[in-house]
């Protein structure tokens, strides 16, 4: 990637040279990973993906102080963007899009589901009962994007009254999607939690309210420092009354919002699409033993007035 001039007359320094290199040698590499992405060796990957970025950060914040690093971290990545694939380089935000794409614009996906997605008879971590339908018969759910879903389902997952919660990808166009392909924006997919939950011991009323206080629904396509579609605001409704519940939510969250100065909500309120379970290792994170401690979430310390929708909460 430099011109051979530049080399021999040492305007490259040494450590910029070894960012090439290992900049270059990075597709072999990947081309490796993505062959077992999707095979046996998955979980293995994830269970070392945190070593790797931990020792992939000493190793920067070391080189960062050597003459040649702005240099040389330049060559590594334009190494590493040209020998990878939209899904891989997203997970450096490299050719990120920022909003919605167009619907042929985005990965075609495949058939079959992830073979990492939860097994049928999974049971939730937490609450013991079935990951998957057919819930009891007096159950409803209901489908929220807010930010990083580690994080919206641990707030849900331990309401009274919740049967059970699961996370997952919705609103997009990519099928079976991975949580790679998720995170390069290229499947218009939102990171989400769906919460199945008994009407009679609490109402979707009880749930926005944590719902709109728990998170910023002001920054679109964002989240604290988590950017990207899948970190847009939403609530996806499965009948007409949970979107007259949630649109009316949203007008009186809205109000109270403008009465302290605060912007409009970009929360997007939609009838819900197909879902498709996330990779088994997100489910229930936050309740795990070793967990990451993370909270993506930037609430605006506002309270919803819950009383207002007593009477259409149900």
């Amino acid at each position: 990637l430099f011109a051979a001039k530049d080399v021999e007359q040492d305007k490259v320094p040494s450590s910029s040279l070894a960012f090439g290199f290992a900049g270059a040698s990075m597709r072999r590499g990947l081309n490796s990973f993505r062959n077992v992405r999707r095979g046996v060796g998955n979980k293995a990957i994830q269970r070392w993906i945190p070593t790797a970025r931990s020792f992939a950060g000493r190793m920067i914040n070391k080189a960062a102080r050597s003459k040649g690093f702005a240099v040389g971290m330049g060559t590594t990545l334009a190494a590493y963007a040209m020998a990878s694939s939209p899904r891989t380089a997203a997970a450096f935000g490299w050719g990120k899009p920022v909003e919605l794409l167009e619907k042929n614009a985005c990965i075609a996906g495949t058939e079959s589901p992830i073979p990492d997605a939860p097994a049928k008879d999974e049971k939730h971590f937490l609450l013991g009962t079935p990951m998957y339908s057919p819930f009891p018969e007096n159950m409803e759910m209901v489908s929220l994007g807010m930010g990083c879903f580690w994080c919206s389902e641990n707030l849900f997952m331990r309401m009274p009254g919740v049967y059970s919660t699961h996370v997952g990808y919705a609103q997009g166009v990519t099928k079976n999607p991975s949580y790679e392909e998720v995170c390069s924006g290229r499947t218009n997919h939102n990171e989400v939690v769906r919460v199945v939950y008994d009407p009679s011991k609490i109402t979707l009323g009880d749930i926005l309210k944590v719902f709109w206080e728990r998170h910023d629904p002001t920054t679109l396509n964002q989240q604290g420092n988590d950017k990207g579609t899948q970190y847009r605001s939403g609530i996806y409704y499965y009948n007409d009354a949970q979107r007259k519940v949630a649109e009316e939510s949203k007008k009186i969250y809205q109000k109270v919002l403008s009465d302290r100065g605060f912007s409009t909500i970009t929360t997007e309120i939609e009838q819900a699409q197909e879902f498709y379970y996330a990779e088994v290792y997100h489910q229930q994170y936050d309740a795990k033993p070793g967990s990451r401690q993370y909270c993506g979430l930037s609430p605006l310390g506002t309270q919803f007035p819950s009383e207002s929708l007593s009477s259409t909460s149900s």
